[in-house]
């Protein structure tokens, strides 16, 4: 039998997303509320509440005026955190249209695939990634007229405008509304790539219900503990200041599912103060906390590990933070204890894919030092099923054979929350969504009988570092091609150092394993990296066989190579303790 969330069901609104947003009867705080602040200008590079929905709206008049943008066009976004970045989301889905952002990392070829697939039609990226926007651009088609500069640079070659320089005066807030109308059910707002085990990456397709349906499960299990006024609380937890309320410090990318709806989307609908910092860095992250008494941050567990052990972070004073919510991968019980021993930071856990926008599982406050390394409870309006790992919809209509609570199994949900279908992919839908809506996550564990999931491993074979999929199927893709390479597989290794998973390369050597030679290794890392983006790179080194383990049928056993490492690993460690014996 399906589960059910322990929470009570929500009545979900059913709105397009900027009117949930900005026509929200139940708004508390006033228009002039500040809610995002440049984390490196904090005075003067702000915008209120009022300022966001003004200007995505005018932002939405002119591209409709200005490129004949109508509904389901696609912007896409290439770009560092920005403050700005709101008022261009936001004005894309006032004109009716579709938001695709991708990894500012990406060379130009795997931009470049994403333009394609989604048919972009206006490009927003940051001066600092504009070379490697009109190179991929360039490659598909799109004129450089269309390329909008984000952030407070302009473009030093003078050939792209800045995206308020395409506000006309008659693109005001108080002009006629010319949007069009909007399924929040069917009418896409997103189109998030997530990588698949089968090379290229796999456009999901997010509609506004399913975003907004998010935002009100989440706000559902959280919304009693954060406040934009200081009068939410917390047994055990020291409250917010009154006045200025709870501060989120936005420290992870925009582009990535889980940035997107929880820290552009939430801080618009909860009134709470965000800072943007544009990127990560330890030191810096730890000084805003100390100066801007931040309350809150979501985080993942690379995040977690640089608190534990960096020296840096001796030097602040953390105590303002009241909570941390860290997902993307999974977090040891030893990391969660020692970040709270060294610091006093609490940590809990959520759990989701970019196919439920994001969340479906998240540990409540008051678990967070009770159910330590589970991700929590299911959010409401959500069923979920355990079923045996590899019993598949059969080809006779039979039905995966279900576990029981407390049981190991694949992980399926169902609800309001999860996608309407990968873009241009029938297949990959039809092979993880079934007749009845039930998607098939991949991920393995159990539900206790609180009602917390354990997540203990995966079916699929994609490598998680820091977050970020990595799909083994692209990178040996490109390897395939490397002159000195025969056959290839890529899988996932732990890195002590790192704290995440990373890739690592089996090579067979062309000419065989004689014909090895010293620095061929970093010849192929070199090569590789040069070729993907940063979180895709060879960091679990290359590792030469004399030949990959298959199955009959050819598919890549990964598992044995998986256990070749971890054996590998066990005996490293076992001799540097008796080195030090």
């Amino acid at each position: 039998m399906p589960i059910e969330s322990k929470y009570p069901n929500v009545d979900l609104q059913v709105k397009p997303i900027y009117d949930f947003i900005f026509h929200n009867p139940a708004q508390a705080w006033p228009d002039s509320k500040v809610i995002f602040r440049d984390a490196d200008n904090l005075l003067t590079n702000t915008l209120t509440f009022a300022q966001v929905r003004d200007a995505a709206s005018s932002f939405g008049r002119a591209l409709q005026s200005q490129f004949q943008f109508g509904k389901s066009d696609t912007l896409a976004i290439f770009a560092p955190n920005d403050v700005e970045t709101p008022i261009v989301v936001f004005g894309t889905l006032w004109a009716g249209g579709v938001v695709s952002p991708a990894n500012p990392g990406y060379t130009v070829d795997e931009f470049a695939y994403q333009l394609r697939d989604s048919k972009a039609k206006v490009v927003v990226a940051h001066a600092s990634v504009l070379d490697t926007v009109r190179e991929a651009c360039t490659k598909v088609g799109i004129d450089e007229s269309h390329i909008l500069v984000l952030g407070s640079q302009r473009d030093g070659k003078g050939g792209a405008k800045h995206w308020q320089e395409i506000i006309s005066d008659a693109s005001n807030p108080g002009a006629k509304d010319t949007r069009p109308k909007i399924d929040p059910k069917d009418d896409l707002a997103f189109l998030v790539y997530s990588s698949g085990t089968t090379g290229k990456p796999k456009g999901v397709e997010l509609t506004h219900f399913n975003m907004t349906s998010n935002l009100q499960q989440i706000q559902a299990t959280e919304g009693g503990n954060m406040s934009w006024d200081g009068t939410a609380s917390c047994p055990g937890i020291p409250d917010a200041p009154r006045g200025r309320g709870d501060v989120i410090l936005a420290c992870l990318p925009f582009f990535h599912i889980y940035g997107l709806n929880v820290l552009i989307h939430l801080p618009l609908f909860t009134g709470i103060e965000t800072l943007v910092l544009t990127r990560f860095e330890i030191e810096k992250f730890c000084r805003l906390i100390q100066d801007q008494k931040v309350t809150f941050s979501y985080i993942v567990p690379p995040m977690v590990l640089l608190l534990c052990k960096h020296p840096a972070v001796e030097k602040y004073d953390l105590s303002s933070l009241r909570m941390t919510n860290s997902g993307a991968a999974p977090l040891t019980r030893e990391l969660v204890e020692a970040v709270y021993k060294r610091k006093g930071v609490r940590v809990k856990q959520g759990y989701g894919l970019s196919e439920t926008s994001p969340t479906i599982f998240q540990q409540r406050w008051i678990d967070w030092d009770k159910s330590v390394g589970s991700t929590g409870r299911m959010v409401p309006n959500l069923l979920s099923k355990l079923c045996e790992v590899g019993s598949e919809e059969g080809s006779d209509g039979s039905k995966p054979k279900e576990v029981g609570l407390g049981e190991t199994g694949e992980l399926y949900v169902k609800g309001p929350n999860v996608f309407r279908r990968y873009h241009n992919n029938e297949k990959a839908t039809s092979e993880c969504v079934d007749a009845e809506g039930w998607f098939r996550t991949g991920d393995v564990g159990h539900i206790d009988k609180n009602g917390d999931l354990w997540i203990t491993d995966r079916v699929k074979e994609l490598i998680k570092y820091k977050g970020f999929q990595v799909p083994p199927a692209e990178l040996e893709g490109y390897l395939a091609d490397h002159e000195l390479i025969d056959d290839v597989a890529v899988v996932g290794v732990e890195s002590k150092e790192l704290g995440t998973e990373v890739p690592r390369a089996y090579v067979v050597r062309k000419g065989g394993p004689d014909a090895v030679q010293k620095g061929d290794d970093e010849k192929i890392i070199k090569w590789l990296n040069a070729k993907v983006a940063n979180h895709k790179k060879l960091r679990g080194s290359v590792r030469f066989v004399d030949a990959i383990p298959k199955s009959v049928s050819g598919k890549i056993l990964r598992r044995v190579l998986k256990e070749q490492a971890k054996k590998e690993f066990k005996e490293l460690e076992e001799g540097n303790l008796k080195a030090k014996l």
